[in-house]
């Protein structure tokens, strides 16, 4: 039977039409089951948290459970493997973070590319580190650290959490733009770290706020500096590095993110969500609990982040020859 021509061009446009409204109802029902988060650290720190904390909201804003998979090891490239390998439908996501900016100039043979075979969702937390040292060290403000550590090449030595990691690599972009050398000295986690600048056998560190508040209060660290463009709105009295280092800037972000061609419904539907998330009033209240602050974008800003602090970090880790453990 030979159809009329109107009634082929509709049939024909409804056909055409039919992916696109597949996507949309599948994007309106998901999720319809469980969905994993993984968390490439191990559990505890704060990163775990505000992980935890953003999937306990989907679960109850989206109906079904986010459940948080921690999968620790090799610089957090093991869960991020596993993501990226993932089927591509919004039911496994990886809590990503800075470290994965770093891992491709860290590693010389990863399984991926993390910016070619990711798909950034939302971003979650951004947080300031600080600059702190033993109280022993003759300097009570920045400018009068860098002129002590000018005079004195190689005689400081700066602790951090790992090589590779945001405090190293922190270290590494202010040793460069101040001109100075000091001696890095790598310790299996930041407790271990900050533990030495306490007992004066390392003496500069950058680190977490919320890690060192107690130790600054108490007087046993003295606090020079935050790594953030602008000063801290919980440390307004304290200086930026970038006071006295023009330019200098490092800052710990998290965010979501889902292996690529996820559909776009559903990485928008979650990115809607996660933003409501960080717009509310308690759970801004947790993050900050954990020393960060809420930090919402879109997708595409999430994206264009990665790929500037991907550049920058890798010209750091090339300039210092920092290689993995």
């Amino acid at each position: 039977m030979k159809l009329p021509r109107r009634q082929f061009l509709h049939l024909t446009a409804a056909a055409a039409a039919l992916p696109a409204v597949s996507c949309i109802a599948r994007a309106q029902a998901y999720p319809t089951r469980p969905v994993r988060l993984i968390v490439p650290i191990a559990p505890g720190g704060g990163s775990d948290i505000a992980g935890r904390l953003m999937g306990q909201w989907l679960s109850e804003r989206l109906g079904r459970p986010f459940v948080v998979e921690n999968r620790p090891g090799a610089g957090g490239t093991i869960g991020t493997e596993a993501v990226v390998r993932a089927p591509a439908d919004g039911y496994t996501l990886l809590l990503c973070r800075t470290s994965n900016a770093t891992d491709a100039a860290l590693y010389d043979k990863l399984n991926y590319n993390f910016i070619r075979d990711i798909a950034p969702v939302a971003t979650i937390t951004r947080e300031s580190l600080v600059l702190v040292v033993n109280p022993s060290v003759p300097a009570n403000t920045l400018p009068e650290f860098l002129a002590y550590a000018k005079a004195n090449p190689r005689q400081i030595n700066m602790a951090s959490a790992g090589t590779g990691t945001l405090a190293h690599v922190a270290g590494e972009l202010f040793k460069m733009m101040a001109g100075i050398d000091m001696v890095h000295v790598p310790y299996r986690g930041g407790g271990p770290a900050q533990n030495d600048v306490l007992g004066g056998q390392a003496q500069v560190l950058f680190s977490t706020p919320s890690a060192s508040i107690a130790y600054i209060r108490a007087g046993m660290l003295r606090l020079l500096a935050v790594t953030t463009a602008t000063r801290s709105d919980t440390l307004p009295d304290i200086p930026t590095v970038s006071e006295f280092v023009p330019g200098y800037e490092a800052t710990f972000w998290s965010g979501i993110c889902a292996p690529k061609n996820t559909p776009t419904e559903i990485i928008d539907k979650l990115n809607r969500e996660i933003n409501a998330a960080l717009a509310d009033p308690e759970l801004m209240r947790r993050l900050a609990e954990l020393g960060a602050l809420a930090f919402a974008s879109s997708p595409a800003e999430f994206g264009k982040l990665i790929a500037n602090e991907t550049e920058k970090w890798g010209k750091v880790v090339k300039f210092a020859g920092i290689k993995a453990d």
